[in-house]
């Protein structure tokens, strides 16, 4: 981690200074192609007040090929794929250009994503449908996943829990396999 910074500090060519000092952002084995950002809902938006993790991952030709990003908690959008966190973006995945750095991404692209769903361009059939048939469900939905999934002393604190992650973001501690789900049979 202290590498990236140090780099950071010297070569600001793709924003990564900036987008350490306004955002929290973790490596994954100091990992300068795959990182997490802690991004946090827009103000006056269905989504104020929650936090989400999203996974960047730079190519290598990035700024000129656009990075990958997507959601590691759930989230209800209608241009974002709730099993997998894919987030449907025109700008991201298909307009994008080398002019633009993941500030954009956090600061612009997000933020409006999260408040103007297209919901004729899905990622999320189910959002999308309920979001046209009946706008207040939809609302509903979103604050009820929002309160579920994006809590921000949860995401926050699991931040701190980031050394145990192994490079697929998932938790290389977690031996336990006789877990038991759900509840014994009376």
């Amino acid at each position: 981690m202290k590498f990236l910074l140090l780099l950071l500090l010297l070569n600001d060519e793709f924003g990564l200074n900036r987008m350490m000092s306004d955002y929290k952002v973790d490596t994954v084995n100091d990992d300068l192609q795959m990182f997490y950002v802690t991004f946090h809902g827009p103000t006056d938006s269905l989504y104020q007040g929650g936090v989400w993790k999203i996974k960047v991952e730079l190519p290598e030709a990035y700024p000129y090929k656009s990075p990958s990003v997507g959601f590691v908690n759930k989230i209800y959008h209608p241009n974002v794929d709730e099993s997998s966190g894919a987030v449907c973006l025109d700008v991201i995945n298909q307009t994008w250009s080398p002019m633009f750095d993941l500030i954009n991404v956090f600061e612009s692209f997000l933020p409006q994503l999260l408040l103007y769903p297209n919901p004729s361009d899905p990622f999320n059939g189910e959002a999308a449908s309920l979001l046209m048939r009946d706008r207040a469900a939809y609302e509903l939905k979103v604050k009820e996943y929002c309160e579920k999934y994006a809590k921000p002393e949860e995401i926050l604190s699991d931040d701190d829990d980031d050394d145990s992650m192994s490079e697929d973001g998932s938790d290389s501690d977690d031996d336990d396999d006789d877990e038991i789900v759900g509840k014994a049979d009376p």
